[in-house]
């Protein structure tokens, strides 16, 4: 070697090697074997990186002590020895040399040392990736060996791939430095800063090099934590937008499939706290507090759930029931008991929903007073009563409460006479009578009853229960009579399919052989006169004789139009009116008369043998 060869004597004794930037490793490395007094000095910089001198540690020598050296340095080299102690192969030659300069077996040997120094640099390179103490190492024989041949092509080389690896070494500390900071970097982005720049910059450089892979692998696994973390408290778009990251970094891994399915669980785990919580809630009084929170919890369910997931619809129709319906369901039945132990009659819950009330603008035979026609909202269900009261039903509340109805009072009410087909007047017929006048059965729907009448049967029913009974709006009547249907007529357009109801049909006939002047051609349902309640088919919410057998007292006062009427169903009552509404169509009424829209006024005190009642009750 040319540098080794011309290596002067002063060189020997002080051999310094400034440097480019060695690494500062995070771990202290450890010393190289051998000890002794040569030191690679820093130059105080406190940052990663160093500028390293080496001081070769040489032994004190006397002319005396040269065969014992040659033979101590050659062991040191084949030990592998050979730089950091005063009794290591190359301070060894380096002092021999400093004796006898020319001394061809220390050059030997130190060209020798250099190749073996390069070969355990080289192999400390290898290890340097993630190792500080073989970084360290390969720094020092970095310094070492430029001393030994500053302008050696051998050398060169390895400094290059030390400068390349202090390079490496440095980008994998920022980001590990900026990994424990929290700034992970974009994944999107072809520059930046923060850890993944950093680790992306080495791995551009050595694609597989497994510090910086450690690297991308722990900036994943930080991403996976954020969208966990952000899956606890709720935030599953943000969890979303954090596992997008993540997965744009290792495209085989499965790490990221294992986090979504980690977080779907929690997802669903925190849908079905909510549904628990809002069901045990409501187990409690439906107050509107009650309601309130578990509105709240469904809002919060359907924003983390996904299209179709069967927890939030479970809770979502939990909630809707308890909000329209409290503890009953749409078409339940049910009958509440009496204060002597009896029942009283039998109730359909009505599904909440809306409609459009009245008759259309261009409706065959439609009156002003059943437009303009309008929307109609319920926003919670109720409960009526599935058919007309009966006469044994209102014999009840006349035994138990001493209540005397208007046409007993009065003494007479309007029937019908077979032998001239006309209604008269007559003596005698109240509550208890049929449409002639004779003693009615108690499966009858009760007739002759004014409206106070049937508004003292609901009171009493109140009072009996401990729950709202009443008549129904004239709204609920329509509504529940159409059931869901807008026609012409309850059941729709045209003729009245088989088993409407009790109407006026063409082929009906009366007991002495009169026919109906006005009827449904066609149409015959085997009654002249009212039927026993709930002979024919219930509607589709469950309603029988609704727009059939008899007209029905309403709680409404009457108005010409409806005109400013209300719209969420209640009724339009102005205290002290005596006109009242009737609706529905009767045994005795003409076709005009049995259309949906059709209503009409009568006297609050009027009683006769097509005007019945049934009642509603809040739910």
């Amino acid at each position: 070697m040319r540098a080794i060869r011309h290596l002067l004597l002063s060189t020997l004794l002080l051999a310094a090697c400034q440097r480019g930037p060695v690494p500062q490793p995070q771990e202290q490395a450890a010393a190289p074997a051998g000890g002794g007094s040569g030191s690679v000095t820093g130059s105080g910089d406190d940052s990663a990186m160093r500028a390293l001198n080496w001081r070769a540690p040489l032994p004190e020598l006397q002319e005396q002590d040269l065969a014992q050296a040659r033979r101590r340095a050659a062991r040191a080299l084949a030990q592998g020895r050979l730089y950091a102690g005063p009794d290591d192969a190359i301070p060894l030659y380096l002092a021999i040399q400093r004796l006898v300069p020319d001394d061809a077996r220390a050059r030997d040997g130190l060209e020798r040392a250099l190749a073996a120094l390069l070969v355990q640099g080289n192999a400390a390179l290898a290890r340097a990736g993630d190792d500080a103490g073989a970084m360290r190492e390969a720094g020092d024989i970095a310094a070492v060996a430029r001393t030994l041949d500053p302008e050696g092509r051998k050398v060169a080389a390895y400094l290059d791939r030390v400068d390349q690896a202090e390079m490496l070494w440095k980008l994998n500390s920022d980001g590990e430095r900026a990994l424990r900071e929290g700034r992970l970097g974009d994944p999107a982005a072809e520059r930046g800063d923060g850890a993944l720049a950093a680790f992306r910059a080495v791995l551009a450089q050595v694609p597989k090099q497994p510090r910086a892979l450690q690297g991308v692998a722990a900036v994943e696994s930080a991403m996976i934590r954020h969208a966990e973390d952000a899956a606890h408290a709720a935030d599953f778009d943000g969890a979303r937008a954090w596992l997008e990251r993540a997965s744009k970094l290792r495209k085989r891994a499965a790490t990221v499939a294992d986090a979504r399915e980690r977080i779907e669980a929690i997802r669903s785990a925190r849908i079905v706290q909510l549904r628990d919580e809002a069901v045990a809630e409501m187990a409690a009084p439906l107050t509107p507090l009650v309601l309130r929170r578990a509105h709240e919890k469904l809002a919060e369910a359907l924003r983390i759930a996904r299209p179709g997931d069967p927890v939030a619809a479970d809770l979502r129709q939990r909630v809707e029931l308890a909000t329209h319906y409290g503890r009953f369901r749409p078409g339940q039945v049910f009958a509440d008991g009496l204060g002597d132990d009896g029942r009283g009659p039998e109730m359909v819950v009505v599904p909440h929903g809306a409609f459009t009330m009245g008759a259309a603008a261009d409706e065959i035979a439609a009156a002003d007073a059943e437009k303009p026609a309008h929307y109609v909202r319920f926003e919670r269900g109720f409960a009526m009563s599935r058919r007309p009261v009966t006469v044994a039903e209102f014999r009840l509340f006349v035994q138990a409460s001493g209540y005397l109805p208007r046409a007993t009072r009065r003494g007479h009410s309007i029937v019908y006479d077979e032998r001239n087909g006309n209604f008269i007047r007559r003596n005698g017929a109240d509550w208890q009578s049929d449409y002639t006048g004779a003693k009615a059965g108690d499966d009858q729907p009760v007739i002759h009853v004014s409206v106070h009448d049937a508004e003292a049967y609901a009171e009493w029913l109140a009072a009996q229960t401990g729950h709202g009974y009443r008549l129904p709006s004239e709204a609920e009547f329509e509504y529940a009579m159409r059931a869901g249907r807008q026609g012409r007529y309850p059941w729709g357009d045209g003729q009245p399919p088989k088993g409407s109801g009790n109407l006026t049909g063409g082929n009906d006939v009366s007991p002495s052989g009169r026919r109906w002047n006005n009827a449904f051609v066609g149409y015959g349902d085997g009654w002249w006169g009212p039927a026993p309640a709930g002979s024919f088919l219930a509607n589709p919410f469950g309603l029988f004789d609704a727009g059939s057998n008899v007209s029905e007292w309403v709680a409404d006062c009457w108005h010409a139009s409806y005109r400013r009427a209300p719209t969420d169903g209640v009724a339009w009552f102005n205290p002290g009116c005596r006109a009242r509404v009737i609706r529905g169509g009767s045994w005795a009424s003409s076709p005009e008369q049995a259309r949906a829209a059709w209503r009409t006024s009568v006297d609050s005190d009027m009683t006769n043998a097509r005007i019945g009642f049934r009642v509603v009750r809040g739910i």
